[in-house]
């Protein structure tokens, strides 16, 4: 097994002197030493082809002994020094100082076609930044990870990548609702995949410290790497740097909108510095469509991090970061006027991605009125977001009033709610949006081919991941491959997997994994 390994991180960043593996502060430094805990009896249990081509290897290689040992973490691949980041971050909106990476182990970074992918597993054990955790993760949660990286890459939106996810063969004891009734769950660790996993709270942890030398080394180095179009070590190439960030963020929120994907723990030490989907623990897709809805249990009182917050989030994270980089620049004037452009760069983009939802072509002065109405009528009773729209592509121009509603009818989760007054509303808004289709003369099938590849027909719905882990509990990871291949193609009819296509079953309203979740691992 041949890894062509290019170490930058490890290299050109100041590391903690301290060798030992013990919780601590750690100052100066962006990583500590940590070397992945050995598993018991490490087992795959599911390898995604595409990212196993990405990095440079093959079946033949999936298939070794090697393979199995270093993406379990029971070896160490020689010449490489593996390490945990130091960061820290805003947690619910508060500071929560140093956090770092508490259960994720850097091994190396690849060099494969010219692309860097940084090289982490998950679950692999306690580093320096664990504190009271243990720092590894069970098989529910890894399962979720591996899955929902590969479907959100295939959904086109900006995220990490994972490899491979494997059961250490050993068990690991999680209170999964805190409520004080904690058991033990197999153990398992996942091979995630990324350029860097540098986030907003790597830089606030040194600007918290009034560290500005180790700011600026980090600041430089991320430009140096990821952002090669920006001069570094320059007061322009620091705002420019800022200005790209939130442009990136900005666009994987937009995504996030466009299919129903809510993050549920959109705190700045997991928000990416390359605008891309990190850290899926308590997400979840939109079912029912409700603005204010968030799948973490942890934020169940206050929906900080609900589906109609992430934009608003998303800008006061930004704001976090400008805030740490002030000390760079020597003002934090230019900084404002950029994340005062946010919600002038919102709006355009979320008013095209609900046109392209839509199939609509040309721009109205009313759009955003228009759009806010079919949100409102979505809530009115319980209609499932990702069925709703992938439907209303079917709907004729030339159908009558009356027979317009037959094409949404199976996105509603309980058809006796529609009283007359709520069918009313229906009609009103698709006799207005059949009226638009009809000035922009457009034709039924050119249509429905543009909606079908923004609204996704198959998206991992958290009861299917719950079944898919309740069988892979049993040792039976046929489910995790069928939806691995599946959602490789969200946006394909794909008869053979018709049955996902459907509705969160009733039974699966309240049970737990299939609606919110913890943040526990």
């Amino acid at each position: 097994m041949k890894l062509n390994i290019n170490d930058t991180f490890n290299k050109e960043l100041p590391k903690d002197s301290i060798e030992e593996n013990f919780p601590r502060q750690v100052v100066e430094s962006c990583f500590s030493s940590a070397v992945p805990r050995t598993p018991s009896n490490p087992k795959i249990v599911h390898v995604s082809d595409e990212m196993l081509q990405a990095i440079g290897l093959t079946e033949q290689d999936k298939s070794s002994q090697e393979f199995l040992n270093v993406f379990s973490g029971k070896k160490i691949i020689q010449g490489t020094a593996p390490y945990a980041m130091c960061y820290g971050g805003h947690q619910f909106g508060h500071w929560a100082g140093q956090l770092g990476d508490g259960r994720a182990i850097n091994l190396t970074e690849l060099l494969v076609d010219n692309k860097r992918w940084a090289i982490q597993l998950k679950g692999s054990g306690a580093t320096p930044y664990s504190r009271t955790a243990d720092g590894l993760a069970v098989l529910r949660s890894s399962v979720r990870e591996h899955l929902c990286s590969e479907a959100m890459h295939h959904l086109g939106v900006p995220t990490t990548r994972s490899l491979s996810l494997m059961l250490t063969g050993d068990q690991v004891l999680r209170d999964m609702m805190y409520d004080g009734n904690p058991d033990y769950e197999k153990g398992a660790v996942v091979c995630r995949l990324a350029p860097s996993f540098i986030r907003f709270g790597n830089f606030q942890i040194f600007a918290s410290r009034q560290d500005e030398k180790n700011l600026k080394t980090l600041t430089d180095y991320t430009i140096r790497h990821f952002f090669p179009q920006i001069k570094e070590g320059t007061k322009e190439g620091y705002i420019k740097f800022f200005e790209d960030v939130l442009d990136r963020t900005l666009e994987m929120v937009i995504h996030w909108q466009r299919v129903g994907f809510v993050h549920g723990v959109m705190n700045t030490d997991n928000l990416s510095i390359l605008g891309l989907t990190i850290d899926y623990g308590p997400y979840g897709w939109l079912e029912g469509y409700e603005d204010n809805w968030t799948p973490n249990t942890t934020d169940s009182q206050h929906h900080r991090y609900s589906y109609a917050k992430q934009p608003g989030i998303a800008l006061w994270n930004l704001a976090q970061l400008g805030s740490a980089l002030v000390p760079l620049i020597g003002e934090a004037k230019p900084l404002q006027a950029i994340l005062d452009g946010y919600k002038g760069k919102y709006q355009p983009k979320y008013l095209s991605m609900m046109r392209s939802k839509l199939g609509l072509h040309t721009e109205k002065s009313t759009d955003d009125l228009f759009f806010e109405e079919l949100e409102k009528i979505l809530q009115v009773t319980e209609t499932d977001m990702t069925i709703f729209f992938r439907n209303l592509a079917n709907l004729k121009i030339e159908n009558t009033a009356s027979e317009l509603t037959s094409y949404i009818l199976d996105a509603f989760y309980k058809p006796e709610e529609l009283t007359e007054n709520i069918l009313k509303l229906w009609n009103d808004w698709l006799a207005k949006y059949t009226d638009r289709l009809r000035s922009e003369d457009s034709i039924d099938k050119e249509r429905k081919q543009s909606m079908d590849v923004v609204n996704p027909k198959y998206v991992l719905r958290n009861y299917m991941a719950q079944l898919a882990i309740d069988k892979a509990d049993q040792g039976d990871y046929t489910l995790i491959d069928s939806f691995y291949h599946m959602l490789k193609l969200p946006y394909d009819d794909q008869p053979e997997y018709e049955q996902w296509f459907a509705k969160r079953p009733e039974w699966a309203r309240h049970k737990v994994g299939c609606s919110m979740l913890s943040c526990s691992s």
